[in-house]
């Protein structure tokens, strides 16, 4: 499918940014991939890893704030990934407005960059931060999905379209909890923190998140939210996993976090649909035709819930050291 395409990354340079261009290099023959992003060391940084395809990569500044540079970049360009937003949540929470400029207003820009310039199809990336959101950071991401979903209507019969890709924290990313755990580990402590004993997490690798955006990529017909089944593990057996026989040290739950990860909200559940290895949440709009469904799914119960509280598959101690030594290398 991405033989001979051009595609551009918004915030290329972060670690989802880095892991697609690995996946796509190995495994199709592309035109061109852009990253577009708004730091210049990150992007010269880069350049370096990746010298031997300076044919394929091309590295623009720019800012999603900036709608007419979107336009520039895209010119071209047949496929969107938008990975770029402010994504810590105390800082978002600490500069509203700032989160509202890239998060809302970038969408905004990235949708109509997009539909001006005839981009075939754009992929958004979401977060569990976005399903019920506590914090500031959820909430500019829900009205980013919002957006990207209902920008749909724009495109006309043959126009962009537009799918949302929603996962929760990337196992060893930036912010996640294991490199927390793991720079304490280095210091030498025998205590852990834990926020809460009963805070459960869902484990998604890079790879797995690549391999979700290259599915909506390939089967979104404009409006879906792409979630993948995935397995949950409690916040203490990781802390054993990485530290066996460490003592625990229950710190209390911080502003904006939750005790668990939702997927899927029951209200959700009345337009999901599971797969083999995904859930679809299906758009709720009038210009949504059924005949759009993606073949091989089956629509999810009633009041059906995805939680990492309430998941039927569950890593042990023993499989999280496993998942540790394969996923993490791939950072």
């Amino acid at each position: 499918m991405l033989n001979g395409k051009t595609i551009l990354v918004t915030g290329g340079t972060g670690s989802f940014g880095h892991h697609f261009v690995e996946y796509v290099l190995k495994h199709y023959e592309p035109k061109k991939i852009i990253i577009y992003s708004r730091d210049e060391f990150k992007q010269f940084m880069m350049q370096n890893q990746y010298k031997e395809y300076k044919k394929i990569l091309r590295f623009f500044i720019g800012d999603v704030r900036d709608e007419e540079r979107l336009k520039m970049a895209m010119n071209g360009v047949d496929y969107v990934i938008h990975a770029a937003a402010l994504k810590q949540v105390p800082a978002c929470e600490y500069n509203p407005l700032e989160a509202i400029k890239t998060n809302i207003s970038g969408a905004t820009n990235v949708i109509n960059a997009s539909l001006q310039t005839g981009v075939k199809k754009v992929v958004a990336l979401s977060t569990d931060k976005a399903v019920n959101p506590i914090n500031l950071y959820g909430g500019t991401k829900l009205v980013s999905d919002k957006l990207f979903c209902a920008a749909n209507a724009y495109g006309g019969a043959e126009g962009t379209r537009f799918a949302v890709v929603r996962y929760g924290n990337v196992a060893g990313s930036r912010g996640s909890v294991i490199p927390f755990f793991q720079n304490l580990i280095d210091q030498g402590v025998r205590e852990l923190p834990i926020t809460d004993f009963r805070m459960t997490r869902f484990w998604i690798s890079l790879e797995q998140g690549v391999e979700l955006v290259i599915k909506a990529l390939e089967e979104a017909h404009g409006g879906e939210t792409f979630i993948s089944k995935i397995p949950s593990f409690k916040i203490t057996d990781l802390a054993e996993a990485m530290l066996p026989g460490c003592e625990k040290k229950e710190v209390g739950i911080r502003e904006g976090e939750k005790l668990h990860e939702i997927m899927v909200t029951r209200e959700d559940s009345m337009h999901t649909y599971e797969y083999e290895k995904h859930f679809i949440i299906y758009p709720h709009y009038d210009w949504w035709r059924e005949r759009d469904l993606i073949p091989g799914g089956k629509l999810v119960a009633p009041e059906f819930e995805y939680s990492s509280g309430t998941n039927t598959e569950w890593l042990s101690v023993e499989q999280l050291r496993e998942h540790m030594k394969t996923d993490l290398d791939e950072h």
